[in-house]
Parts: structure tokens; C-alpha cells; sequence
């Protein structure tokens, strides 16, 4: 999904200070920056920015936010390095305080260090203006090689910011890639964004906002809906079960009472029994007048349902995990004692091929839940600096490649 509107830079919880400090970035273009900032002259520099996959570009806004935001130079350096370390410790601090339930010296640290940021604000000449930046936007189909975004200007103002926003557009691209594989696959079968235990939580929110841009109808965690105005989604975890001492069908009636207005769905294979799980929590259900959206199966990779040795299913077909048997195993019990309308959701261990798979043989799958297998892969981003002063000037192989789908910010 195309967007044709960008997220202004107040989105994201940019790091100011450190980035213009060079505090994430990688230290040789740090010192790029302190000595082109040394020379006599100034040269322009157009910078450009590629990939070498098909994909669904994501990151521009965010990558966009920080050049706007943190290119430029310190009118007097030696004075801004002194302030930034200093600020470094009084955000440890503020930690620190906290921590310790210090609430005055948390005050007076939090104040102190608002006024080391107005310091370093003024010390802070920004330069976006004096740059030209084009952009594709988040969302759009990309071939590889095709040229994403250009940077024109001098590049001590925005050398410093090379690890930062390629980072931003490799992870968000990959994330919203992934998703875009993974919903062509389900063939307009609801894809759940359920990443959220496979990396840092930090990463939570922009990989949420990938998923949407993706195609994903739905995310694990409030964060991750931030950026695109949503909440997380999901209903009872393995957990839940073990604490109702195994009983899924009351732990999914507990839920179903205390989220009413949430769409209730059982996870039913915490006995590695999906079919007992499922029926049973059916019919309690129905007996309780209550209404059971779905059940999801989660059985292991490592597992094989008692379903499918109970009734002697063990084939050529791989038994383990949740597989087309076992899928078909759930929605004939249910449809057979009139729950036809209880849906299957499948998650763990899907992926693109194995949704293709499942769609191939119309195994009766409703939704998709998928994690870890979102978070793979590899959509690196490149920046090459490839005009000096309008005329070519490029590490060999690499060369101006314009690209006409390009808008300037």
C-alpha cells in the first residue's frame, strides 16, 4: 500500500542529540565529517541511495525525519563534544533516580538536562534547508538497483547520518517486504503480525507500522500499531491455559467474560490434542450462549497431534506441527457437531511457502498468524556518492542512476 503523505519527524522518537553527535554512527563517517568540515572549499555532493532486491520500500519518512532534524554542523565543536558528555551522564543519572525512586534528584537531573538540550540545540547549525532530498515514498514497489532516495548538498552536513538512515530503510523494507510476501500468498486471507517475541521490543513500533504498510490486518502489541492509529490484537496465550491448570476451555471462557467485545479465539492445542481442545471449548461455549470466533493452532514443529495417530494419518505428508491434516482434522469435528462458524487460525512456524502451500491445497485456514519468519532475510541498503560539483565522480562500478518516480521533499 502506496502512502502519498509523509509522518512528520514529531512521529518518531528520534534521538536528536546523539545522532548529531555521531553517537550512532559508524565512526569512519564521523571522521569523514570532521575533515570535510576542516577544508578550505566546499564541494557538493549528490548522494544515492539503492538496494539490490524486488521489495516494498519502508523507512523513507523516518529516514527523511532524521536529515531534517540532524543535518547540519556545531558552530563551536570542542564546546558541543564537552556538553553532549556531560548530557550522556546526566541521562544516566535520570536512570539512575528513577530506579532508586530518587524523585527530587530525578527532578533537578530532568531539568538540567533540558537545559544541556537547549545548549546543544543552539550550538546546532541545521542545514536541511541548504540540501535537495528526493524520495520514493513508504509503501511502493522497488526493483533492484532502483535508485530510492538522493541527497544533494555539502556532505559534511549529512555524512554523519549515513549509518542511520540506512539502517532505518533496511529494516523497515525488510519487515514491510516479508509481510507483502506473505499476504500474495495467503490470497486475501488475514496475515497477524506476531514478531514481537523474535527481536528487541524497540524495534516493535516502526516493524508495526512496516507489517500495515506490508498488508498485515493485524499486530501483536499497542506500539506497533503507533505510527498508523491502531492496537495490538490477539486473545490468550499458552500461559493462560497452564494457569487454569490446563482447563483451555475456562481459560477461554474466563477471557471471553472479562474481553467481551474482543473477538474470542481459543488456543487449542496446549494438550497437543487440537480437536478435543477445540470441540470442547465449542460446546462449552455454546452451552454458555457465548460466541466462539475461532480457535488457533500453535502445535510445535517438533510435535505430531494425537489427532492424527489417533485416527492413523501418519502418511508420507511431514506429521509434525500444524499441518493440512490436522487443519482438516479441526474443521470437520467442528462443522460435524454444528460449529461451522467457528474459524481456524494457524500460527507457528509459516511462512511464505508454507501459506503457498497451504492455499495450494485449499487446506480450510482462515487467517495466518506469523513471527520469526518476518524478521529474516536481507534488504541492505547502499549509499554512493556519485556527483562531485554536478559531474560524475563514483567508486568504480557504481554511477548516477536517476530516477524519474523520484519527489523532491
Amino acid at each position: 500500500m502506496q502512502k502519498r503523505d509523509r509522518l512528520p519527524p514529531e512521529t518518531f522518537d528520534i534521538p536528536v542529540q546523539k545522532i548529531r553527535r555521531g553517537y550512532y554512527s559508524a565512526v569512519y563517517f564521523w571522521r569523514e565529517k570532521q575533515i570535510l568540515e576542516k577544508m578550505p572549499y566546499l564541494n557538493k555532493a549528490l548522494m544515492q541511495v539503492f538496494q539490490k532486491n524486488d521489495g516494498v520500500l519502508c523507512g523513507t519518512d523516518e529516514a527523511i525525519a532524521v536529515l531534517k532534524l540532524c543535518s547540519g554542523f556545531y558552530k563551536s565543536p570542542e564546546q558541543a563534544y564537552r556538553l553532549f558528555d556531560e548530557y550522556k551522564e546526566l541521562e544516566r543519572l535520570v536512570r539512575q533516580s528513577h530506579i532508586a525512586r530518587d524523585y527530587k534528584k530525578l527532578q533537578r537531573a530532568l531539568e538540567e538536562k533540558i537545559k544541556f538540550e537547549i545548549e546543544l540545540d543552539e550550538l546546532w547549525q541545521n542545514k536541511f534547508a541548504d540540501l535537495e532530498v528526493l524520495s520514493l515514498y513508504d509503501g511502493g514497489r522497488i526493483e533492484p538497483w532502483e535508485t530510492v532516495m538522493t541527497i544533494s548538498g555539502h556532505p559534511q552536513h549529512f555524512a554523519h547520518l549515513e549509518s542511520i538512515y540506512l539502517g532505518i530503510l533496511a529494516r523497515r523494507t525488510l519487515v514491510a517486504s516479508n509481510v507483502a510476501g506473505v499476504v500474495e500468498a495467503a490470497q486475501g486471507k488475514p496475515i497477524l503480525f506476531f514478531a514481537d517475541r523474535f527481536d528487541h521490543y524497540e524495534n516493535q513500533t516502526g516493524d508495526g507500522y512496516a507489517a500495515m504498510l506490508g498488508g498485515a490486518k493485524g499486530v501483536a502489541t499497542d506500539t506497533m500499531g503507533e505510527w498508523w492509529g491502531n492496537k495490538g490484537a490477539g486473545t490468550m496465550p499458552h500461559a493462560l491455559i497452564a494457569c487454569f491448570k490446563g482447563d483451555t476451555a475456562s481459560a477461554t471462557l474466563a477471557f471471553a467474560k472479562e474481553y467481551p467485545d474482543v473477538p474470542c479465539v481459543s488456543l487449542v492445542d496446549f494438550h497437543n490434542d487440537c480437536v478435543s481442545d477445540a470441540i470442547e471449548t465449542a460446546d462449552v461455549f455454546r452451552a454458555e450462549g457465548l460466541n466462539l470466533w475461532g480457535v488457533r493452532l500453535d502445535t510445535s514443529e517438533t510435535m505430531v497431534d494425537v489427532s492424527l495417530t489417533r485416527n492413523r494419518q501418519l502418511g508420507a505428508a511431514r506429521p509434525t506441527g500444524v499441518n493440512p491434516i490436522l487443519v482438516n482434522n479441526v474443521r470437520s469435528v467442528l462443522d460435524r457437531n454444528g460449529h461451522q462458524d467457528v474459524k481456524i487460525v494457524v500460527s507457528g512456524g509459516f511462512n511464505k511457502e508454507k501459506i503457498a502451500l497451504f492455499e495450494k491445497e485449499q487446506v480450510p485456514v482462515d487467517a495466518y498468524g506469523c513471527g520469526s519468519s518476518l524478521l529474516k532475510g536481507n534488504q541492505d541498503f547502499t549509499a554512493d556518492i556519485v556527483l562531485v560539483d554536478g559531474k560524475p565522480c563514483a567508486k568504480t562500478g557504481r554511477y548516477y542512476r536517476p530516477n524519474q518516480k523520484l519527489e523532491r521533499v
